[in-house]
């Protein structure tokens, strides 16, 4: 089974194809960075409208690349939310007339389960059950995966999530857009030590996380120092998030019983946080696995994946198009037994 995979819900347009026996056959992305750099963060319209213009080229390139016609692609996959409500119904309408054109069928996929299931597009990927940190500049959650669909979720943001903590904090500093990576950069020419950020929630129990007053806080110190005490601003700023997430990690293996972790998500990508995430579970003799950083970020191939596996169990959507811009996670079911 080969599927069209089309991922637009927020500021990258991502196509891919993956066929269920020879694995990804193609892979294309455009993303908007420059467009909205101007503006310091993603304008809905303008990244819409971007989606609309990209989007058939990229379908088109991803086919040539693969030496595939539409008579060799068994279903279309796109991402119904949650995102950017304009962005979202540029790919569903796209994927549901191509499904419609081709005599193939649609399905709508939850980009958080793309996310998810990412690193089952490489070589070792993670046997169920396992813990999953999901990480990005819309969301951070933690997860119990029992399977496919089978998802409990254990804690997450109540504010800000930290990719989004990560790029509103590189704002302050002047950095930018997008600021997380830069800050990331920053960060590692910072000394650590100097300053001392709070682990925000980490002194209470529970899963949940709240980043919005650290970004108080790195404010407050950015306006108290010079631009000379910016990189060791960016360095505690770092150590602070990804403790803060290491120690929800941890606690939620323990309370899970469980030694598997998934990292996935834009935040994944992070250097600071794979090593110490993988000193935990090297300590704890357990295992954790990453997409590769193509993959952290917004992409066609992980919608085409999680669609694959929800085609296959004879899941579809009519002629009506889906864009849910909010839509829980732990909402969705098993492959076969959504409606």
């Amino acid at each position: 089974m080969r599927i069209l995979g089309i991922e637009t819900s927020c500021d990258e347009t991502g196509v891919a194809i993956y066929d269920d026996q020879q694995g990804l056959l193609a892979d294309t992305l455009y993303s908007q960075v420059k467009l909205h750099a101007d503006y310091g963060g993603v304008v809905p319209e303008l990244a819409s409208r971007d989606h609309v213009r990209k989007l058939v080229p990229l379908v088109r390139e991803a086919m040539g690349n693969a030496g595939l016609a539409p008579d060799d692609i068994d279903g279309v996959a796109y991402t119904a939310g949650p995102g950017l409500v304009g962005a979202l119904l540029v790919g569903a309408c796209a994927g549901r007339a191509l499904a419609y054109a081709w005599g193939v069928p649609a399905i709508a996929v939850h980009h958080m389960e793309g996310h998810l299931l990412a690193p089952m597009l490489e070589e070792t990927p993670p046997a169920f059950p396992f813990i999953a940190l999901l990480v990005s500049g819309g969301h951070t959650q933690i997860v119990q995966v029992d399977g496919i669909g089978q998802y409990q979720l254990l804690g997450e943001s109540i504010d800000d999530a930290a990719g989004e903590a990560f790029d509103k904090t590189a704002k302050l500093m002047g950095l930018d857009y997008p600021g997380g990576p830069l800050l990331s950069k920053l960060a590692e020419q910072g000394a650590s030590g100097r300053f001392k950020f709070p682990r925000p929630m980490t002194d209470r129990p529970g899963l949940d996380m709240s980043f919005s007053g650290l970004k108080t806080f790195a404010a407050n110190t950015i306006a108290a120092h010079d631009e000379s005490a910016l990189a060791d601003i960016a360095r505690a700023f770092e150590d602070a998030v990804v403790d803060t997430l290491a120690i929800k990690c941890r606690r939620a293996l323990e309370q899970t019983g469980l030694n598997r972790l998934v990292i996935a998500g834009g935040v994944s990508a992070n250097r600071h946080l794979r090593a110490q995430l993988g000193a935990l579970m090297t300590k704890r003799g357990g295992e954790v696995f990453y997409p590769r950083p193509a993959f952290c970020t917004d992409n066609g191939a992980m919608i085409a994946y999680a669609g694959m596996q929800r085609l296959k169990a004879g899941e579809g959507q009519d002629l009506a198009v889906k864009g849910v811009p909010r839509w829980p996670l732990d909402n969705l079911q098993p492959p076969g037994q959504n409606d």
